[in-house]
Parts: C-alpha cells; structure tokens; sequence
C-alpha cells in the first residue's frame, strides 16, 4: 500500500510517502501552504521513492483545523492530483495527526489558532488506533478545558504561544506537555493508511478543509478589546 501526504497547516508544512512499512518524507519550506513549492516538492518526493503517481493508492492531505490559507491549498492540491490520477482522497484532522506523534496514551492536542485562540482535541490511545474523547473545538486559552476525567500529556504549540493560561486553567490533571510539536505529513500518512484500510478513502469532489472556526480575521474593535493594535 502508498498513501502521499500533504500537510501544510502550519509553516513546517511537508509532504510524504507511506509505502508498506517505509516512509519518506520532505519538508515543504515558506509559509503555511506555499503555493510555489507543495507541488514541486510532491513531484521530487515520488521522483526520489521511485513511485509513479499511478502507483500511489490514495492521496491524503492534512484537512485541519489550521492555517486557512493551508488547509485549502493542501486540499486543493490533493484533488487536483487524484483527480488526474483516478485515486480516492482521504481528509485527516491535523489534531488527530499530531496527537498520533505523541508516545503518551492519553494525549490533548493544542495548537496556536492566531487571533488569541487555541485549537484542541482529546485522544486515547487503543489497539485499534486512537480514540477521539474530545472532538476538536477552538476557544480563548483561557477557556480551554480537558475532558471530565484522567489525566493527560499536552502536545502541541498552544503550550508555548499561552503557556501560563493553559497550564494554569487546564490543573492538576494536565501531567505535563510539549510545546514543540508540528503536525507532519508522516503522522498524516500513517492515519491515512489504518483509514483506507477501513475502507474511508472517498472520491476528490467530496474533499474539504476542516473549518472549526469560520473567521480568518479579527474586526478592529475585537482587536482592541483583546488589547491589540488598531
């Protein structure tokens, strides 16, 4: 089985191969999304494996939440080259992507939203892969809350851009976290593939980005009001 893999929600945006137990994969430089160089870099990843894009059985691309500029060029990209290539595309949550990193078996995902905001999640890790307690949502740090019960590892960004309000509103039950993570296309890869095994792949027309929030920038006045700059 090959599952390619784009993830470009985030500036470390890559790109992958998963073919059977090997993965390969390249970093995709600029910023979130870089039009002038996703392609290019998909097109030497499948050069450098030796694989044909008709070799590739399904095309996965990281469906967010994250950058929107991201989320709709990776899934853009995704369906314009399944389209070409008659393959069957599969959306994977950034989140979920991420949380797969961690070695931890009770992981809660945040990652920086921009706009003084958190994206998060919840995953248990089970024998048949993770389990989503907390389904993802975005919030203010501040307001951000693990799910009713266990303890949990924080992963993820939002842990160093609102370090102190998350450690401070998340408690005791927060075990410990890393800041450092990306989401990164291999993560997205792996899911993909447990995913198409299941039979999940679905046709390109049906793709699209993952929107848990629907507002791409703040008003002046909500700007302000969070102590920003007119």
């Amino acid at each position: 089985m090959k599952i390619l893999a784009l993830e470009t929600s985030t500036n470390a945006g890559s790109v992958a191969l998963l073919d059977g137990d090997t993965l390969t994969e390249r970093p995709v430089a600029g910023r979130p999304g870089h039009s002038e160089t996703l392609l290019p870099e998909t097109v030497a990843l499948l050069r450098e494996c030796g694989v044909t894009l008709a070799e590739v059985d399904a095309i996965a691309f990281g469906a967010g939440p994250g950058a929107f500029t991201g989320l709709r060029l990776a899934c853009g990209v995704a369906q314009g080259l399944a389209l070409g290539a008659a393959k069957p595309v599969i959306p994977v949550s950034n989140l979920e992507a991420l949380a797969s990193q961690c070695p931890g078996d009770a992981v809660f995902v945040a990652i920086d939203a921009r706009m003084s905001e958190v994206y998060f999640a919840a995953y248990r890790r089970t024998a048949a892969g993770l389990l989503e307690v907390l389904a993802p949502s975005c919030a203010s740090p501040d307001a951000v809350r693990l799910p009713e019960e266990g303890n949990w590892t924080g992963f993820g960004s939002a842990f160093h851009a609102y370090r102190d309000a998350l450690v401070n509103g998340l408690g005791t039950r927060l075990a410990g976290f890393d800041a450092a993570p990306q989401p990164e296309a291999g993560a997205i890869a792996r899911v993909a593939a447990l995913r198409f095994l299941q039979g999940e792949a679905i046709d390109p027309v049906l793709a699209a980005p993952l929107y848990v929030r629907d507002k791409v920038a703040l008003t002046t006045e909500e700007r302000l009001a969070r102590g920003g700059r007119a």
